[in-house]
């Protein structure tokens, strides 16, 4: 949300309604319980977990890119490839909208599900952007995540629609809703007719917060009410957040807005309290705008409440109106790769049935440049079915990082984006790439939380004496470890192998309270949580060629909630290249 110098007064609760439970620190330590659905209308139930897995990863993007996502910045640009990633694979029409009147140039994320009639159409955004101080989780990775979520299950679900549904992510919110501006000035008076409603969703996970919903009493609020109001949480006017979001650039072009908050910096009165729990004259955020809006910054009843009333407000809005036709999702793992001259690489790319009966699927690539060729074999699938991309560079291809365009065309086009980095021809220099793999020499040139190289007696290492034990603590904590690696070109194999042993004190075998992600770059390359305990170390190892030719982070990053220990101890890490 954008920051506003003007003093709002706070709102005066003076109904009841059923108390929420108190949104505390303690409301983050567990995924909250589902909504109770609403028999007016069969609105899927969105789940919160994949929310929060959405957060993860944008605290991961500002953690490797300087802490931040602000506009502009790196980690804006790689929360926006993810977001457009996730929305490609699921068959969105996904537009990036340059914003040239942005103090930081950048780009909106424009997502339409491309069934419905286009002169009738219902929208939801949130910012994408953060403030320089903090990662932006709250503020406002939790109105991303939950659009996001809700985006990936209306297409999986793919019903019939009586109005087409956009989704967007803007840029520059913070300095002033300039993204959502320019897109709004871009629009000519025919489009903004088209647009029947604009709902904005910011700061939706308060630690401390309420239930506000912007004009509340409009017509336009009334799913989101409706929704909020069947869980006894009787909502109030966003006083706070007038004017301060991304709405004002949409209620000022004459289009009818409403949308979801939490509260920022305003402060609870004893009445909200009483009716929401939480803290009276405390602020809603407590880490608003600042460096401890981290993934400990969300509410998850909250988060929860919020993602399952979007759901309701678009099955309100816009779904009927006709049987789902077949179709079908296109992705590709991984997402980028790396080729020297006179080699080539391989991707899968992996389809699925998204909606009615399998289908053909032929599959092609647009965007190589001169001397690389793409391949596929077989050429063609059924849907549900994959094939292996090569990538190949002649010995004069163009060097450079280019995007490739991977597209399935069947009874619709959907496509996905892969990122080839050409490199010059090389031999393999072969060898270990990671340097201090067992941790034994040291900390260099290892980054990590402080502790997390030791050699306690209470974790035994996998080899000598020394590991890297991550968490641990039984208390809500975020350990990271990573180093930079250079990945030698030309070489036949690259394998990242190193031991792993889990073992924790929660007593769950169904839910992930405490996680370790493991990542080369961007890419996730696998979780781990307190579900896969064992007894003694875990060799584990994955194929990483893409990054062939490329200087990349290798990171792990451990998360822990509020009570329950769960120690992650690794050991003996290689990066293999012959």
């Amino acid at each position: 949300m954008k920051r506003r110098t003007l003093a709002i007064a706070a709102v005066t609760a003076v109904t009841f309604a059923l108390a929420a439970p108190p949104a505390s620190a303690t409301t983050t330590a567990r995924p909250a319980t589902a909504a109770p659905a609403v028999a007016a209308l069969a609105a899927p139930d969105v789940s919160v977990s994949n929310v929060q897995a959405h957060l993860a990863q944008f605290q991961s993007i500002a953690t490797s890119n300087g802490g931040n996502r602000r506009a502009g910045s790196a980690g804006y640009t790689a929360s926006v490839a993810y977001v457009k990633s996730k929305l490609q694979a699921a068959g969105y029409t996904v537009t990036e909208q340059t914003c040239t009147s942005c103090t930081y140039r950048g780009n909106n994320v424009i997502a339409e599900w491309p069934q419905g009639p286009a002169d009738d159409v219902v929208m939801f955004g949130a910012h994408l952007d953060g403030v320089a101080a903090g990662p932006g989780i709250n503020d406002n990775g939790s109105g991303s995540s939950v659009l996001l979520e809700n985006a990936l299950v209306l297409a999986q679900q793919n019903p019939g629609m009586s109005k087409r549904v956009r989704f967007a992510w803007w840029n520059g919110e913070e300095q002033g809703l300039q993204g959502s501006k320019f897109y709004v000035n871009s629009l000519t008076t025919a489009q903004k007719g088209y647009i029947k409603g604009y709902y904005n969703f910011d700061m939706v996970a308060s630690t401390n917060g309420g239930y506000f919903i912007n004009r509340v009493t409009s017509t336009t609020a009334a799913p989101l009410k409706a929704y909020w109001d069947s869980l006894g949480l009787s909502p109030e006017e966003n006083t706070e957040g007038q004017g301060r979001s991304d709405d004002y650039s949409f209620q000022q072009a004459g289009i009818p807005t409403s949308g979801y908050a939490m509260g920022a910096s305003a402060r609870k009165t004893s009445a909200q309290a009483s009716k929401w729990g939480g803290t009276a004259n405390a602020a809603y955020d407590p880490c608003y705008h600042s460096s401890c809006d981290t993934t400990s910054n969300i509410n998850a009843t909250g988060l929860n409440r919020s993602a399952d009333g979007v759901a309701y407000a678009i099955w309100d809005l816009a779904v009927g109106g006709g049987t789902p036709t077949n179709d079908f999702s296109v992705a590709v793992s991984p997402t980028s790769g790396g080729v020297a001259r006179g080699g080539s690489t391989t991707a899968t790319v992996s389809t699925a049935t998204t909606s009615g009966s399998a289908q053909t699927v032929a599959l092609s690539a647009s965007g190589a440049p001169s001397g690389v060729s793409v391949s596929f074999s077989p050429s063609s699938v059924t849907s549900g079915g994959s094939a292996t991309m090569t990538v190949s560079a002649s010995s004069s291809a163009a060097l450079g990082t280019f995007t490739l365009t991977v597209t399935g065309t069947g009874s619709a086009t959907r496509t996905a984006s892969y990122t080839v980095t050409v490199t010059g021809t090389g031999s393999c220099t072969g060898g270990q790439v990671v340097g201090n793999g067992g941790f034994e020499s040291g900390t260099s040139p290892w980054t990590a939380t402080s502790g997390v190289i030791t050699n306690s007696s209470s974790q035994p290492a996998n080899s000598g004496s020394y590991k890297a034990w991550l968490n641990g603590n039984g208390s809500t904590s975020t350990d990271t470890l990573s180093q930079s690696v250079t990945v030698p070109a030309g070489c036949s194999s690259y394998t990242l192998a190193f031991y792993l042993h889990i073992d924790t004190a929660e007593r769950t075998t169904t839910v992930a309270y405490d996680k370790l992600v493991v990542q080369v770059g961007s890419t996730t390359l696998a979780t781990y949580s307190n579900l896969n305990k064992a007894t003694g170390y875990t060799l584990r190892s994955f194929d990483v060629g893409a990054y062939a030719g490329q200087t990349v982070i290798l990171k792990f990053t451990g998360t822990e909630d509020s009570s329950l220990q769960t120690s992650f101890v690794i050991d003996d890490v290689t990066l293999q290249a012959s």
